[in-house]
């Protein structure tokens, strides 16, 4: 049977799993981007950026696998763009260019709804204002009996956790502060109904899995 995760989901030690002041010349918040230099550091990542080298072992075990079985991804507005509010325009296509990374149906969550935007590589970004629920029925036909990733930012996150509909939640803590951005465990009290089933530890980061328990 199919199912819901977050993975590789990077978060600092006080909880953010962004910066603050989002904009285009910080797409993670300030500050933010030192969330993720534990990928930039692995095998995978060098191959992303085009480079030779990085880490193999634990923390490149679990970027590999984050990809595997996967046939549609959900993510936030915020996690798309820096835009807030009504779309000026249509031209805003993501911070990837023009081959995402996700190859797949891609479910963006906003309140401003507008026309699927196809892009090469396969991915096709569809705007959505639907409730959690009949987000996940739609990416898990789409999906087509794969599972599904549910990307950031935080709120997205929180709203699928409240609703029970995550079936296993990696996040990669991160030794550092923040101070401010996008906090994940907010307004999730002691998050019932998961359970910490999983804790590995490499030089640079801790993983922690949760499951449904």
């Amino acid at each position: 049977m199919a199912k819901l995760f977050v993975r590789n989901l990077a978060i600092s030690l006080d909880g953010y799993v962004a910066g603050p002041n989002q904009n285009e010349d910080n797409p993670i918040g300030e500050g933010g981007m030192g969330l993720h230099q534990w990928v930039f550091a692995t095998r995978t990542g060098h191959e992303w950026s085009g480079t030779e080298g990085g880490e193999t072992g634990i923390d490149d075990d679990f970027i590999k696998a984050g990809d595997v079985g996967i046939g549609a991804t959900i993510m936030g507005r915020n996690m798309f763009g820096p835009i807030r509010g009504e779309w000026q325009d249509e031209e805003w296509k993501g911070w990837w260019g023009d081959n995402p990374p996700y190859h797949h149906d891609t479910f963006v969550l906003t309140h401003h709804p507008r026309p699927s935007l196809p892009m090469e590589g396969g991915t096709t970004f569809h705007f959505v204002d639907d409730s959690p629920e009949e987000v996940l029925r739609k990416a898990f036909k789409a999906a087509d009996g794969k599972d599904v990733r549910l990307g950031g930012g935080s709120s997205v996150v929180r709203q699928f956790l409240r609703a029970g509909l995550v079936d296993e939640m990696h996040l990669a803590v991160v030794p550092i502060l923040l101070g401010g951005g996008e906090r994940l465990y907010d307004e999730l009290g002691t998050l019932p109904g998961y359970e910490v089933s999983s804790v590995v530890r490499s030089p640079a980061v801790t993983h922690v899995v949760f499951s449904k328990a």
